[in-house]
């Protein structure tokens, strides 16, 4: 069976049509058991919030354990990533293709993936967040051990292990 998920989801005003189809999508996907919406919406008095606001409320609510993963997106993707990985525990990154998608999630444990709409096309982000949901970290693989000295860095920071959200 596969992994139903909690996705936290918000954009920037460059990105408010991507997030409102995309989140659509997630919604029928069987693989979703809810969307959380942290904003903006079009029409909305959110519309001009800054993209590091959303960034970081994505990461804070994934952080907080009350989302599994999170989906951004802003005219890049990359304001947004840094935003999110403010957050301690937090890893967000941009992906504009399959390959970098897989990785995003299999070499990095990343619980955030961030698009930018004046970057790729809906139906390529379509795809890319429907890849997104099928792939899932091997606590086993090479890459663990990788993903463990993201960990001590934190560590000496004082981020404890145990508070990391897991992907």
């Amino acid at each position: 069976m596969s992994p139903s998920y909690t996705i936290v989801m918000g954009c920037d005003n460059a990105g408010c049509e991507y997030k409102t189809a995309l989140k659509a999508d997630l919604e029928k996907d069987p693989r979703v058991k809810a969307v959380i919406d942290v904003g903006v919406n079009k029409g909305q008095e959110d519309y001009d919030t800054a993209y590091p606001h959303i960034g970081v409320a994505v990461g804070r609510t994934i952080a907080e354990g009350k989302a599994d993963r999170g989906l951004l997106i802003c005219g890049t993707g990359m304001g947004v990533a840094m935003a999110a990985n403010k957050v301690p525990g937090i890893r967000a990154s941009t992906a504009h293709d399959s390959f970098s998608v897989e990785r995003l999630i299999k070499s990095n444990n990343a619980q955030v993936l961030c698009l930018g709409q004046r970057v790729i096309g809906l139906e390529v982000a379509r795809k890319l967040v429907s890849e997104w949901l099928g792939h899932e970290f091997d606590e086993t693989s090479a890459s663990a051990e990788k993903v463990k000295v993201l960990l001590d860095y934190e560590k000496e920071t004082g981020v404890r292990e145990e508070d990391v959200p897991k992907c």
